[in-house]
């Protein structure tokens, strides 16, 4: 009798198998689209001062490389310019999301998969081939898990399923057979890694978790290229595997269910407000009302929303009183009241000077969130909320957000999507980002992978 073949190694076959003119059109645009999307936000990245200093310091003990870091001259050894990509394209919280996993797949696996590709001298398709076959990966591997009983355990998805997602990539890149890509996977989950501690005092280490994704991943496919075998039962093994060390058993059909049938990659959200996804339905709430009030004549505003929103962006002492940008940008509380101050959600509400602004601040103590089980039973198929205004004279108003704008159901126009590539673009490339437009548009055709330094 023929043995059972493990969902990872079902996962492994359809990466190792995939080909670019096998993949229907609609999937070959979406891929071109979210690595512009993502290229864009990291390159918006490009002179913060803490990945600033961060580069100073690994150019000072590692020393430089031949791979190029987006937006900036010099070069990198291979796996520093995948970490410092990563840790740019977490920076701005404006890369796309899978709502159906929790995951930030296209942080860790783009850069990673660029990275590479350029190292080896990959052609546009080969690099599009293999993202998508990393979006496929990270997806598969957080339905698996869990959304709710892997995030309601503390794990950061966006780093723990994250590493799988670039070490399918990575694989695939350096063309490793249906053995080397599934011992890729296996090392990857034995050193998938990444908590929310960080909420409870505000720290900002968060891009470590897409930076590390990317070196664990990085790392996986170079030992299995080299020899070294990764467990092949890292999900549902009963002695340590993931689906019950970070979860509550979870589903490992998930996994292989679908493959090469139904994409996960066309099921991206694409974020319109640079802040924790968890807030966007509020936003919108607030966006909406905004029109109908007077937001100093508010008395109080009331928030209901799903258990895991609530819990990562209305409990922690920074998400109550938020007084940094990254507190901020987790706060459901400030989200809210800076929609309803100043109309708008950008980068601009997360200055340090906005942030601590007295309106701002006033406002936001008037916000309450609770858990809704009622928009905790449709999660994670559904990010709602609703939203409840009292005014000083008594009067109330509604409203209620079933999918944050952005989402599948109420995505971005095309319009809308490339003024944001432009908008963070021209921070790397001014004057030039239109021709990077073009490069990353037309990716397919390239026979060498662009230099985007």
């Amino acid at each position: 009798m023929e043995e059972k073949k493990s969902e990872l190694r079902k996962l492994a076959e359809f990466v190792h198998g995939l080909e670019w003119e096998q993949i229907p059109e609609e999937v070959r645009q979406a891929v071109v689209d979210r690595v512009l999307d993502l290229v864009s936000v990291a390159a918006g990245a490009s002179d913060d001062p803490m990945i600033r200093r961060i580069a100073d310091t690994f150019e000072q003990f590692g020393g430089t490389g031949k791979v190029h870091v987006w937006g900036c001259e010099k070069t990198w050894p291979l796996p520093v310019a995948a970490f410092l990509d990563e840790m740019l394209a977490h920076t701005l919280e404006l890369d796309d999301v899978h709502s159906g996993s929790k995951t930030h797949g296209s942080a860790s696996l783009i850069p990673a998969a660029w990275t590479c590709a350029e190292y080896l001298g990959k052609t546009g398709k080969e690099f599009l081939t293999a993202v998508v076959a990393g979006y496929e990966t990270v997806a598969r591997i957080g339905m698996a898990l869990g959304v709710s009983a892997h995030r309601n355990r503390g794990w950061h998805a966006t780093s723990t399923c994250g590493v799988f997602g670039c070490a399918a990539a990575c694989a695939k890149l350096l063309e490793l057979d249906t053995e080397g890509i599934l011992s890729s996977l296996g090392m990857a989950g034995t050193q998938s890694s990444g908590v929310w501690a960080f909420l409870g005092d505000g720290s900002n280490c968060k891009v470590l978790h897409t930076g590390r994704a990317a070196s664990n991943g990085l790392e996986a496919v170079f030992l299995a290229a080299s020899g070294m075998t990764g467990p092949e039962h890292i999900m549902e093994g009963q002695d340590g595997g993931l689906l019950y060390a970070m979860s509550d058993g979870g589903d490992a059909s998930r996994i292989s269910a679908g493959l090469g049938t139904e994409w996960e990659i066309l099921k991206m959200d694409m974020k319109p407000y640079p802040c924790c996804r968890s807030t966007h339905c509020a936003v919108d709430c607030a966006l909406a009302l905004r029109e109908r009030i007077d937001p100093e004549q508010i008395r109080e505003i009331d928030i209901s929303t799903y258990l895991v929103g609530y819990k990562q962006c209305a409990v922690s002492e920074g998400c109550l009183h938020p007084k940094q940008p990254m507190d901020a940008k987790f706060s459901t509380r400030y989200c809210v009241a800076a929609a309803l101050l100043y109309g708008r959600v950008s980068m601009k509400e997360f200055e340090p000077q906005v942030v601590m602004d007295a309106k701002v601040q006033t406002l936001l103590e008037k916000v309450k969130v609770r858990e809704d089980e009622r928009f905790t039973s449709q999660y994670p198929s559904h990010w709602g909320c609703e939203m409840e205004i009292v005014m000083k004279n008594g009067a109330v108003f509604r409203y209620e957000v079933s999918d944050p704008s952005g989402s599948v159901v109420r995505p971005l126009t095309r319009k809308q999507a490339m003024e944001k590539a432009e908008n963070f673009l021209q921070t790397a490339y001014p004057e030039r980002e239109k021709v990077v437009i073009g490069q990353i548009l037309n990716l397919e055709s390239a026979v060498r992978m662009p230099v985007l330094g």
